[in-house]
């Protein structure tokens, strides 16, 4: 029986250079190239569905990986019961489910109440990694990231620091439950991609993620719309379509798995908080028009969120700076049952 095993060695020969030298930093600018999504959404959800959304997405991103796909066929008689059951639960979880149960917590109406609740996901995702990765930190990392937490605490709600206590008190169950389940979903999607990169490359377990979630999401719109929820598309949906499948998605991830091979996930989780933080700048650089369309939105700075940006990206550094040479990594090894 295949029986996975923390090794302190990497398995994949050549990943030593800068990627692997900074790969906390370099998950943490997939997690900034995530918030560009907000260019492109922002012309789609007017008149779709978030599932007629990200079923295009996901198809756009399937197409482009489609060589990446066919060129790990060969990796994929490594997979063994566990690594495929990995995979499926990324592809299901993390890139399918997780995404529709955060809109939908949005939906309610208490923003505050999901972002709060959504900064679980590090302490789960730290949870799962010494769970499932057996990955141990040393003492001080706590105190750290607990410092980014507070950094992103700071940016998300500088406005007005005591909302999510008064937000949380009159806010709706369904909500709080909406975005906790995306933030566990989120969470095990960096422990489990953590894992499977003991076997695969970055490259098919990217293809991997968004192929097998892609039936799963033609399902949920045929369930919502039937055949008539791919007839809402307009023309004009191709160029923010290809932004959002180019930038945040097939760019952002192919970065963010490769420096995740060499990142433990419980810094890798951390390094993520950068999506945030990467959102609130959008939000408050100055409104700029080209061809048509509104880059940044020009709201208030508030210091708060200046300081907690800087707090963020000072402990990304350290982070990165501190990071053992070759972190835990899972093989596989044969062992009796």
């Amino acid at each position: 029986m295949a029986v996975p095993t923390v090794s302190s060695s990497a398995t994949v020969p050549g990943r030593v250079g800068l990627i692997d030298r900074f790969s906390v930093v370099l998950v943490a600018l997939a997690a900034t190239m995530w918030a560009s999504d907000t260019y492109f959404r922002a012309q789609l959800i007017g008149h779709l569905k978030p599932v007629q959304i990200v079923v295009i997405e996901d198809a756009l991103v399937s197409l482009f990986l489609l060589a990446f796909l066919l060129r790990g066929i060969p990796e994929l008689r490594r997979l063994d019961k566990r690594g495929w059951l990995a995979i499926g639960l990324i592809a299901i979880g993390p890139q399918a489910i997780a995404t529709l149960l955060f809109t939908k917590s949005f939906s309610y109406g208490h923003f505050a109440e999901t972002f709060v609740l959504q900064q679980t996901q590090p302490l789960i995702a730290i949870l799962l990694a010494w769970i499932v990765l057996g990955e141990r930190r040393r003492p001080w990392f706590w105190p750290t990231a607990a410092l980014a937490i507070v950094g992103v605490y700071l940016v998300v709600f500088a406005q007005d620091l005591t909302a999510p206590f008064s937000d949380l008190q009159h806010g709706r169950l369904e909500a709080g439950l909406y975005a906790l389940g995306a933030a566990a979903l989120w969470a095990s999607g960096t422990v489990l991609g953590r894992f499977v990169l003991g076997t695969l490359s970055f490259q098919t377990t990217t293809a991997l993620r968004f192929t097998i979630a892609l039936p799963v999401l033609v399902v949920v719109v045929l369930t919502q719309s039937g055949i008539a929820g791919f007839a809402q598309y307009r023309p004009g949906d191709v160029v923010p379509f290809l932004g959002i499948a180019l930038i945040p998605g097939l760019l952002a991830l192919l970065l963010y798995y490769r420096a995740l091979a060499s990142t433990p996930a419980t810094l890798a989780t951390v390094a993520e908080m950068a999506y945030p933080v990467a959102a609130t700048i959008i939000a408050t650089a100055p409104a700029v028009a080209v061809f048509g369309q509104t880059i940044f939105f020009g709201q208030r700075l508030y210091p708060a969120q200046a300081i907690g940006t800087l707090l963020l990206i000072a402990v990304i550094a350290l982070l990165n700076w501190s990071k053992e040479r070759t972190p835990p990594v899972i093989v596989q090894q044969e062992a009796a049952a």
